[in-house]
């Protein structure tokens, strides 16, 4: 009796190990899955901790979406923490980006400011592009694009205003300001602009970045520093590349707004400037 005991011991004891080692080797199976479908992101090796170092993440190869075109490999890069801002390459495809700029042309006209006193848009020496907006949702591309912007900022596509397509010829600039409002006028619809997601739909030879000369930490520490137009080089600037997008936040996590968001566009010296800025409200903006 001793023996048999024994020997169902001994099996119940390889029973266990086996199904122990099936269940490791299946969850092993799953994780290279899903690091092979890009669902889960690890960080680049980065030999330097200190915050004012710019920091890089593989995003998302396997595309959820359908949008128009092939986008090449997405990562991530964190700018800053004041103000929160963070870069995504190839957010748009080549084919998105000349879809945008084809839709608006026809219709670009002189860029306006808002007036803090009316709500109204007025002529200003302080924006000098051209412009025009497309309707939230007006066609599946757009809709595919403003989908993406919430999956990537976590800001439902009813909070967001529709796109606006910009120009920039050489010279043309915006001087340093804020996307938020200052007045009561401009939140009655959605209350305060708490984030933008701003896209480069063509590369600039010189010029051209966008820069936030409030920006906080060490703004040299961006592998272009030596490219940068004398403007660039007055604060954290960015390097427009087609199919980037820069989302910024307006607004800190205590729903305070962030003064260290002051941006602007620096002159285009070389080239032409095409950018498509989305802002997104904190509650639904209705159009």
């Amino acid at each position: 009796m001793a023996k048999v005991r024994h020997s169902r011991l001994q099996a119940k004891k390889w029973s266990t190990v086996t199904l122990v080692l099936s269940v490791s080797i299946m969850l092993t199976v799953v994780l290279l899955m899903h690091l092979g479908l890009g669902i889960f992101s690890l960080p680049i090796n980065n030999d330097d901790s200190s915050p004012n170092v710019l920091t890089s993440y593989r995003r998302m190869t396997f595309e959820r979406g359908n949008g128009l075109g092939k986008r090449g490999e997405q990562w991530t890069e964190v700018l800053s923490w004041e103000p929160r801002a963070s870069l995504y390459h190839n957010f748009l495809s080549k084919e998105e980006c000349e879809y945008l700029i084809k839709l608006a042309k026809p219709h670009m006209a002189k860029s306006t400011v808002v007036d803090n006193e009316t709500g109204r848009s007025k002529d200003s020496s302080v924006r000098t592009s051209s412009g025009t907006f497309l309707k939230r949702g007006q066609d599946k591309i757009i809709r595919d694009i403003e989908k993406r912007i919430a999956d990537y900022s976590f800001i439902p596509v009813e909070h967001g205003e529709g796109l606006q397509i910009l120009h920039y010829e050489v010279g043309q600039k915006y001087d340093a300001h804020f996307d938020y409002f200052n007045d009561e006028f401009n939140i009655k619809n959605g209350g305060q602009r708490m984030a933008t997601m701003l896209m480069y739909l063509s590369d600039v030879e010189e010029g051209g970045e966008t820069i936030f000369p409030a920006a906080k930490g060490n703004i040299s520490a961006v592998p272009y520093w030596n490219e940068l137009s004398e403007c660039g080089k007055k604060g954290l600037a960015v390097k427009p590349n087609m199919g980037d997008a820069l989302l910024f936040w307006s607004m800190k996590p205590d729903a305070t707004v962030d003064p260290s968001s002051l941006h602007g566009a620096c002159p285009v010296i070389r080239g032409s400037k095409w950018a498509s800025p989305k802002w997104m409200h904190v509650e639904e903006y209705k159009i």
